[in-house]
């Protein structure tokens, strides 16, 4: 996969590129990734990539020229199959996204930036916008390094475990099961017996009713929109008449965190 990430700000995305998973996808080949300096494509001698909005008002907004010339730049080798702005006002990003985008070729990242890019780059050059969340950075440099992680680590061999994105929160629509390591207790809580003794069957199944119990409980608007199978719903009633220990509500996850 070829990714181009396009800011006036390339420091901010180049520091974050040679670590972890996203490092060693880079080192093996898995993905090339190319910063592109939006001054570099500015047409004046003061490398002039910004401009007072039309209308008046504050800060500056980011000038569709200097934007055009890298995008066709970046074009040269291989057309893009998306040209994506990160933008407040954008879709939500989210997994189901990742995954699309892991499928593909060659992407481009715009970063926006100050009080955003003109229009017409969301118009006419960009085929897609895209938001990390409902609030508002300093630029579009942390939103683009954060999708480029989330569909970097989906590439095959990527991730050390090629099952892994799978099991990934998000994956099948539901959260992800917690997660226990050593010492057997920390604190007061244990490691759930199943997890301990039980078979791999009773560790699959414990693992699926912490799934739907955590997202029932904490995500309601996904619980709303997951498809549950039969046995998702055995495995619920099964549970609520042996009275099993419902660990993760929505109070006890809020207290925990604060």
């Amino acid at each position: 996969m070829l990714i181009d990430i396009l800011t006036v700000a390339p420091q901010m995305v180049e520091t974050a590129l040679p670590h972890s998973i996203l490092g060693r996808a880079i080192d093996s080949g898995i993905v090339r990734i190319q910063v592109h300096d939006l001054h570099d494509y500015a047409a004046d001698r003061h490398r002039t990539t910004d401009s007072p909005p039309c209308g008046g008002g504050g800060g500056m907004v980011l000038k569709p020229e200097p934007i055009e010339r890298a995008i066709a730049h970046a074009s040269r080798l291989s057309q893009p199959d998306r040209i994506i702005l990160t933008d407040p006002q954008g879709v939500r990003f989210d997994q189901e996204a990742a995954f699309e985008m892991a499928c593909l070729d060659h992407l481009v990242f715009i970063c926006g930036r100050y009080e955003g890019v003109d229009e017409r780059v969301r118009l006419t050059l960009a085929s897609h916008a895209y938001s990390i969340g409902d609030y508002v950075l300093t630029g579009g440099e942390p939103a683009a390094w954060v999708m480029v992680d989330a569909i970097v680590r989906l590439l095959p061999g990527a991730l050390g475990c090629a099952e892994a994105p799978s099991r990934d929160s998000f994956a099948d629509g539901l959260l992800d099961y917690p997660q226990f390591t050593r010492p057997r207790s920390f604190r007061g809580v244990g490691v759930p017996d199943a997890l301990l003794d039980g078979g791999h069957r009773e560790v699959e199944s414990w693992r699926r009713l912490q799934q739907l119990r955590r997202t029932r409980a904490l995500r309601p608007d996904l619980w709303a929109r997951c498809d549950i199978t039969a046995d998702d719903v055995h495995l619920l009633e099964s549970a609520a008449a042996h009275r099993c220990p419902q660990r993760y509500t929505e109070k006890e996850y809020a207290g925990a965190r604060s």
